[in-house]
C-alpha cells in the first residue's frame, strides 16, 4: 500500500499551518507532528474547549494558537465529552472553519454520523453496505419487544450509542437481561450478534485514508469483544479486494476523509461492516505494518490541502 503523492506535497508544504485537535498530547499526536514537521508544515495542538466563536474577529472564531486567523488545515484527533450545549459548540467550531474553506479532516458532520452509531448503520444500510440488523429506540418495552420477537434469530448485543473501544458491550440472550434505561442514557441501540467462534474471536481494523485501505490488521480475542483496549491481540493482516472495497465504501457512506472500519465474517463466510470510527487510533495497527501510518496521513492531508487550494485558484 505505498504513498505515491510526493511531489504534490512538496509543491505546497512550505508554511502550511496545522491545527492538531486533540484532548491531550498522547502518542499519536506526536506521530502527527513529527509527520507534518517532515513535510515541513507546522502542526499546533489544539483542544476544542479552548476555542470559542468570536464574531467582532474577520475569521469570526478565536483558535489558540492562530492569533491572527485560522489554520491552513484541521486533524481531528480526539475530541473529549461533555454536556450536549459544550460538544454542540465544539461541532459548530468545526463547522465553522469549514465554511471558512479551511480543510478539516474529519469534518463535523462525518463525526456527527460516525459518533452516533445509529446513523452509522442507518447510512450503511442505504449504501447497500452489509452490516448487522440494527433497531435502535429510547422506550424499554419497545426494546424488550424487539429481544423477545429477534431472539428465535439467535443473541443480540447492546451497545452505547456514543462508545468506543469495546466498552459496554452486552451480550442479549433473554429481554431480562435489558438494563434499565438510566443506564444506556435512555437509548436501547442493539444489534444482530454475528461474531463466529473460530478457535478464538477475529475481526479486521482496515484504515483508510483518501478513498484508499492504507493499513490493516487482524484482532484476535478469547472473548468476542475483540478491540486491543480490551484484551485483543492485533495481528498482520492483508485484506482481500472484497473487503478493501467494502471498507472504503463504508468510510464514504459517513463522508470520512479517514476512517478506522471494522469488519468480521459472518456464519456464511460473507465480510460484514460492524463500525466505522471517524477518530481512530492507531498504536496497534502501527505495531503490526511497516509504513508510517502518521506520516501517510499527513501527506494525504497535505494532498487534499493542497487539491482544496487549487480548486479555490480555478474558482
Amino acid at each position: 500500500m505505498p504513498h505515491l503523492h510526493d511531489r504534490p506535497v512538496r509543491q505546497i508544504r512550505a508554511g502550511a499551518r496545522i491545527a492538531l485537535v486533540t484532548d491531550r498530547a498522547d502518542w499519536h499526536s506526536r506521530e502527527l507532528t513529527r509527520a507534518f514537521a517532515a513535510l515541513g508544515a507546522r502542526a499546533a495542538q489544539v483542544a476544542l474547549p479552548a476555542c470559542a466563536i468570536e464574531t467582532g474577529r474577520p475569521s469570526g472564531l478565536a483558535i489558540p494558537g492562530f492569533a491572527d486567523g485560522v489554520p491552513d488545515a484541521v486533524v481531528v484527533r480526539s475530541m473529549s465529552g461533555g454536556s450536549f450545549e459544550a460538544v454542540t459548540l465544539r461541532l459548530g467550531i468545526l463547522h465553522a472553519l469549514r465554511e471558512l474553506g479551511v480543510t478539516v479532516w474529519n469534518d463535523a458532520r462525518a463525526i456527527e454520523r460516525c459518533v452516533d452509531k445509529s446513523m452509522t448503520s442507518f447510512l450503511l444500510t442505504r449504501a447497500g453496505i452489509a452490516t448487522p440488523p440494527t433497531w435502535v429506540t429510547e422506550q424499554h418495552a419497545a426494546a424488550q419487544a424487539i429481544v423477545r420477537r429477534e431472539l428465535a434469530e439467535g443473541p443480540l448485543v447492546l451497545k452505547p450509542l456514543f462508545g468506543s473501544q469495546g466498552r459496554g458491550l452486552k451480550l442479549i440472550r433473554t429481554a431480562d437481561d435489558l438494563p434499565a434505561p438510566a443506564d444506556v442514557a435512555g437509548v436501547y441501540y442493539l444489534q444482530r450478534y454475528v461474531a463466529v467462534e473460530r478457535d478464538g474471536f477475529r475481526d479486521f481494523r482496515l484504515l483508510v485514508s483518501k478513498g484508499r485501505v492504507v493499513a490493516a490488521m487482524a484482532r484476535h480475542a478469547a472473548s468476542w469483544i475483540t478491540n486491543v483496549k480490551q484484551g485483543g491481540r492485533p495481528v498482520a493482516a492483508v485484506p482481500d479486494a472484497e473487503m478493501k472495497a467494502l471498507a472504503v465504501r463504508a468510510a464514504a457512506a459517513v463522508g470520512a476523509d479517514f476512517a478506522g472500519v471494522d469488519v468480521l465474517y459472518a456464519a456464511d463466510g460473507s465480510p460484514t461492516v460492524l463500525e466505522v470510527n471517524s477518530m481512530p487510533a492507531w498504536s496497534g495497527l502501527q505495531k503490526v505494518n511497516p509504513v508510517r501510518i502518521a506520516a501517510l496521513i499527513a501527506g494525504d492531508v497535505m494532498v487534499a490541502l493542497g487539491d482544496s487550494r487549487r480548486r479555490g485558484v480555478a474558482g
